[in-house]
């Protein structure tokens, strides 16, 4: 953390092994801005939820999960409630696995423990190198479909689309929000169409779907889940989520 308070981003110098970590409290509502690292990461927090952007996709990851962003990775993380978070960096050339692409990581109990032991400074080079075998052995994928969508960039699309981001709720259709924008409902669907790569309803769904990967990471029921992104019965949430994704909520963040 800074003087002032904010987080900030800062390159991971290399340590002894192939591992570096660093630990901070994110506030509630603070996102680190687009950066990138030599080293591959695994994001990760000990405690709260937070989120990691890449691209147009988003990795929600409460305690038991973690996200691989390998090195050169463009990315943005952040949390909405608050969160411990730890750097964890990895030297490519240290490495005795690798992923391709971003990847959700399972993270066990044993797992969460050698985090715990590699973040303390005092932990010896020795003790340290055979922690870092163990979790690379460790390190076992999540298969699931990130969920999120690219926001339009025309000022018309852009202002539904905030809206939308600040109140997934919001049940205005399509037509309503043209008429609010100075836009005919048919301009507003290309424009969604042409920036986004999808129709307005399919990127409502995902927008609504993002927002409430936070609430379920953090053990909201899901009937409460539903209605504040904007579904009228917990079913009718169940079955978007299970089309989008392809599991049901409960089961994503599940085992």
């Amino acid at each position: 953390m800074s003087q002032n308070g904010h987080a900030m981003v800062q390159p991971a110098r290399p340590g002894a092994t192939a591992m570096v970590f660093g630990a901070g409290v994110l506030p509630a509502g603070h996102w680190f801005e687009l950066h990138e690292h030599p080293q591959h990461q695994i994001a990760w927090a000990s405690r709260g939820v937070i989120a990691v952007d890449v691209r147009d996709n988003r990795w929600v990851l409460p305690p038991t999960r973690a996200l691989w962003i390998p090195g050169g990775t463009v990315h943005r993380t952040g949390t909405s409630g608050g969160a411990v978070m730890r750097g964890i960096y990895l030297e490519p050339d240290r490495c005795s696995v690798s992923f391709g692409g971003p990847t959700m990581l399972r993270v066990t109990r044993l797992l969460h423990e050698l985090f715990d032991l590699l973040t303390a400074p005092d932990t010896a080079s020795a003790r340290r190198a055979r922690a870092e075998a163990v979790v690379f052995d460790l390190l076992e994928p999540v298969q699931v479909i990130s969920i999120g969508a690219h926001h339009p960039t025309d000022p018309r699309a852009r202002q539904v689309a905030a809206a939308l981001a600040a109140d997934p709720a919001d049940t205005r259709t399509l037509a309503e929000f043209a008429a609010d924008v100075s836009a005919s409902p048919r301009t507003l669907a290309r424009l969604f169409v042409a920036e986004t790569g999808l129709g307005f309803g399919q990127w409502r769904t995902q927008i609504r779907l993002a927002a409430s990967l936070p609430l379920l990471a953090a053990g909201l029921p899901i009937a409460r889940i539903a209605g504040r992104v904007g579904y009228a019965t917990p079913s009718a949430y169940v079955a978007a989520f299970r089309r989008a994704v392809g599991v049901s909520p409960g089961r994503y963040f599940a085992g």
